[in-house]
């Protein structure tokens, strides 16, 4: 199915600040306790698509690289926020990677798995990668944000994509910035499946 035509196949930065901001306002949990896995597992398993995202501390040396810090996971109820570096997440990551009946939903999804498979091994059953679906549809533009702004007609600020995400509390606008982005992956894919895009 074609893109409708309203929807621009480019979107200019002055079209992109002229966009209201927009973040997740919902509940969010920050994972630290085993029953919190639970709880969390038992919510992401109920659903048929969940937003995915990862976080990794930026790298500022050539040749210098880090493992992915947290990984955000986005309900139509909650967003839950797993520290890697501190809670072995494995076994509930893995279990909704691993589900056929619930879509992980994501930008760039390919390198977020890579580099979470430094950290466990698991299996994907049904992942989808937002950007490539963005591509087959002839968008040029197919970052998170520019495909919020063109589908979803908000803006996600950028603010805090650089800050150090291993460190051992995160700021509330860390955690606001990391919910946003797995929210807005989950809003998408819903987006493009009332357009018939999927």
């Amino acid at each position: 199915m074609p893109l409708p035509p309203e929807y621009l196949r480019q979107i200019t930065r002055e079209e992109m600040n002229a966009l209201p901001i927009r973040r997740y306002e919902g509940e969010v949990h920050l994972l630290e306790s085993p029953q919190a896995l639970e709880r969390a597992a038992a919510d992401i398993l109920r659903e048929a698509v969940v937003g995915f995202d990862t976080e990794t501390r930026p790298a500022f040396r050539k040749g210098e690289s880090h493992l992915p810090s947290l990984a955000q996971v986005a309900t139509g109820r909650a967003v839950y926020l797993f520290p890697l570096q501190r809670v072995d997440c494995s076994g509930v990551l893995g279990a909704l990677l691993g589900a056929p009946h619930v879509v992980a939903a994501g930008v760039a999804l390919a390198d977020d798995l890579r580099q979470l498979r430094q950290l466990f091994e698991f299996e994907v059953a049904a992942a989808l990668d937002l950007g490539q679906v963005a591509r087959r549809h002839g968008l040029k533009q197919t970052g998170l944000r520019n495909l919020t702004g063109i589908f979803l007609g908000t803006r996600i600020p950028k603010g805090t994509k650089t800050t150090n995400w291993a460190v051992p509390r995160l700021s509330p606008q860390q955690v606001t910035y990391a919910a946003t982005d797995a929210w807005a992956c989950r809003e998408l894919y819903l987006r493009f499946q009332g357009l018939g895009l999927l």
